[in-house]
């Protein structure tokens, strides 16, 4: 998975991520102020350009896209007053990808074989899909946390501090040399 952010010079950035979420790849647009892209536009291409899908987000800028090719996609969203957001998914980050294919072909449900014993009952589609769900909207929180933190703590603010540390030195040294230079 590559995560992309393009912003202008403005007082926050662009943030556009994407995961995957079994067979589908599930995505949230937004801004690094915690203001989301709610019921934006999202543009589906492939790595040349071609226009595949489009799709939109929920009122807390997620969006749930069901890939239907098995190509690598970037996903693109214009946000206004110059603000695109574009994040990247390589298609084998995708798992279950074909196992999702194969099931819409055949069109047949599939039972999961969930232990040993014979009186265990198998899961049935609409649970495995009720499962997903939960599953998903659980780990919401904890994406949006961990987007929170890259965006905090990113190479450039690491590289500002280090920045910040050897001009207090120089300002440190530069007084200490004045001061030796004034006693002689």
């Amino acid at each position: 998975m590559i995560v992309t952010m393009f912003s202008p010079a403005h007082a926050h950035k662009v943030i556009a991520s994407v995961f995957p979420s079994g067979s589908e790849i599930e995505g949230e647009i937004g801004f690094s102020n915690g203001d989301m892209a709610a019921d934006t536009i999202v543009e589906v291409f492939d790595l040349q350009g071609e226009k595949i899908d489009e799709i939109k987000t929920d009122a807390d800028g997620f969006f749930v896209y069901t890939p239907q090719k098995n190509v690598d996609l970037r996903f693109r969203a214009d946000l206004g007053a110059g603000h695109i957001a574009e994040a990247t998914f390589d298609i084998a980050d995708l798992s279950g990808l074909m196992e999702a294919n194969t099931r819409a072909a055949l069109s047949q449900p599939v039972a999961v074989d969930v232990g040993s014993r014979s009186d265990t009952p198998a899961i049935t589609p609409e649970q495995e899909q009720i499962i997903a769900t939960i599953v998903r909207d659980e780990l919401r929180p904890l994406r949006r946390e961990i987007t929170a933190y890259k965006e905090k703590n990113d190479l450039q603010s690491i590289l500002g501090g280090i920045g910040y540390i050897f001009g207090a030195f120089g300002i440190i040294y530069y007084i200490a040399a004045r001061r030796l230079r004034a006693k002689a």
